[in-house]
């Protein structure tokens, strides 16, 4: 048991950090709840994402986000499988769907950009190349402005409305800003040491940080379940069970997409698994950011968006040991086939 909880720590703390941070906000008082300050709110959100993001870019060699920009292969494919693939398979659900509410949360869900920080985490524990991951994340996330409600707009109409320029200040500072920095302290010997040293270290407390950004979000879809159901009347089991299967098997489904396409363009197992994991990871802070602008209307809207997140992480969790070997099992090429 000691041995497992050791493995498997972060899927266990999951487990009891959402149903925990649900029960709070369901239990909280509304009023309590969204007496912190707005700004304070943000700033730690961004805070503990661009501090993820920094930890896991100061561990990674220059060489080779270089290679992956002189390879960008897999870096294109996973994109397009994480911001054309999954919102057109979301769209193909959204009749399935039993409540409005959760059919604009699904939507919303899969079409927002790769995750900012867990990808990198899972393809890294996996064995996968993590610049492929880091590469997406910014891509993505950059483009997010644009590709995101084009989708949105296209699935929802008009219901939903955003403020690019706030977008992209915030994109900027708590991705692009903190990706650079840690790439420039590596050109400081001493911390380069240090990061390689202490890598799994590093890795862990950025687990640790996206566990605290998970328990938030958690409190505030409680809250707004709380809400909802004064607002509309409870919700029932069915709706819930439909969405969050729904989820789940929107993020398989691209998880293995990307994979399988990976292995058809031939690209390395090491970028396959980066592609798989970055291709169906969604981010968490932008999807409950949009689902907030619609709770007055839809206020479970944000639901789909909590369980499609606490999935992926489960989900993906259990599959890093099987995907490690896999990668560890490729073939070691022969001299020729190096030179070639």
């Amino acid at each position: 048991m000691r041995d497992f909880l050791i493995r498997r720590w972060f899927l266990v703390s999951l487990l009891i950090v959402i149903p925990l941070g649900l029960r709070i906000g369901t239990q909280a008082s509304p009023e309590r709840v969204e007496s912190f300050p707005k700004h304070y709110v943000e700033w730690a959100s961004g805070g503990l994402t661009a501090l993820v993001l920094f930890l896991m870019s100061v561990t990674l060699e220059n060489r080779k986000l270089l290679q992956s920009f002189r390879a960008p292969g897999p870096v294109i494919w996973g994109t397009f499988v994480c911001f054309v693939l999954m919102p057109l398979g979301a769209i193909a659900l959204l009749p399935l769907q039993r409540i409005e509410d959760f059919a604009v949360g699904l939507l919303i869900a899969a079409a927002v950009p790769s995750t900012m920080a867990a990808a990198s985490v899972w393809a890294r524990k996996a064995g996968g190349n993590d610049a492929v991951t880091l590469l997406i994340t910014i891509l993505t996330n950059g483009g997010c402005f644009l590709v995101t409600p084009l989708w949105l707009k296209y699935g929802l109409g008009d219901t939903v409305s955003l403020d690019t320029a706030e977008m992209i200040r915030k994109l900027f500072l708590t991705a692009l800003v903190p990706i650079a920095l840690g790439q420039l302290c590596r050109a400081w010997p001493f911390f380069r040491e240090v990061a390689d040293r202490r890598k799994a270290g590093f890795g862990g407390l950025a687990q640790i940080c996206i566990l605290a950004i998970v328990f938030w979000a958690s409190i505030q879809g409680g809250v707004r379940l709380q809400n909802g159901n004064g607002q509309s009347g409870q919700l029932t089991l069915l709706p819930v069970i439909v969405v969050w299967i729904s989820s789940i098997a929107l993020h398989l489904a691209g998880m293995a997409v990307a994979l399988g396409g990976g292995r058809a363009f031939g690209f390395s197992r090491e970028d396959i698994v980066a592609a798989g994991f970055s291709a169906s990871q969604k981010t968490l802070p932008i999807g409950i950011f949009l689902a907030a602008g619609l709770a007055e209307t839809l206020p479970f809207a944000a639901l789909p968006i909590l369980l499609f997140h606490a999935s992926q992480l489960i989900l993906d969790t259990i599959m890093i040991d099987p995907l490690h070997r896999w990668v560890q099992a490729a073939p070691t090429p022969t001299p020729a086939t190096a030179e070639a």
